[in-house]
């Protein structure tokens, strides 16, 4: 056998050292990966915005609601002040956020016809009034849709109060501004009456009860737009 080196491939074998030192270098420096490596996605910047998350989901901060109660030197703050007086329990910001709460229950028990929760919060006379309105669009097959989409402010607007037998009747208007989609559908789901447009509402709720009698509490005894 030849052992000369005009036959030994020696331009290869300098080749191979090159390669190996230069694949050492890069396994030094970049280190071990096993597979194919994806490329570094950038991460963009948190926006600060007025929002809220509800359920992962990010959504525009609702509206502040504006409670509008009379100033106490008023003549219906002093009506409002001599409520307190005879119910000491009774706070005219609470009393129009408990005529919010109200207000959703019984616009939406109206539109589902759903006759138990109207009782509750509504006097005889005005529940009479809600029953056959829900019992007229019953027959005809007709559907309301109502759906409060922001309640803008309550305002405080007057304050009756009237001596009866039984004790001291106490009747408070509040006007209610909100905006809602309110319809009536037909059978085939076209609209009857109203729009399933955002409109603003302004109603006038009248609530009464009786001070000093246990078990009495507010109730709407009348209701028209205002």
């Amino acid at each position: 056998m030849d052992f000369s080196l005009d036959h030994f491939p020696v331009d290869l074998v300098l080749l191979a050292l090159v390669a190996a030192f230069l694949a050492l270098r890069l396994r030094s420096v970049l280190g071990k990966r096993v597979g194919i490596q994806p490329p570094t996605m950038p991460v963009p910047p948190r926006a600060e915005a007025a929002s809220r998350v509800v359920e992962n989901k990010v959504e525009p901060a609702g509206p502040t609601v504006e409670y509008d109660v009379p100033a106490p030197g008023t003549r219906v703050g002093q009506l409002l002040a001599n409520i307190h007086q005879q119910d000491s329990g009774f706070n005219p910001q609470q009393f129009l956020m408990s005529v919010q709460t109200v207000f959703a229950q019984v616009v939406g028990a109206y539109a589902q016809g759903n006759r138990d929760v109207l009782k509750t919060y509504l006097t005889p006379a005005v529940y009479a009034s809600f029953d056959a309105a829900i019992t007229e669009r019953e027959t005809a097959g007709h559907k309301q849709r109502t759906e409060i989409q922001a309640v803008r402010s309550l305002a405080i607007e007057d304050v009756r109060l009237t001596q009866l037998e039984v004790g001291t009747g106490a009747a408070i208007d509040v006007r209610i501004v909100s905006d809602q989609i309110s319809l009536v559908e037909d059978q085939a789901g076209q609209p009857v009456t109203g729009t399933d447009a955002v409109t603003e509402f302004s109603d006038m709720w009248t609530l009464e009860r009786l001070l000093g009698v246990g078990g009495s509490g507010w109730r709407l005894a009348a209701a028209r737009s205002a």
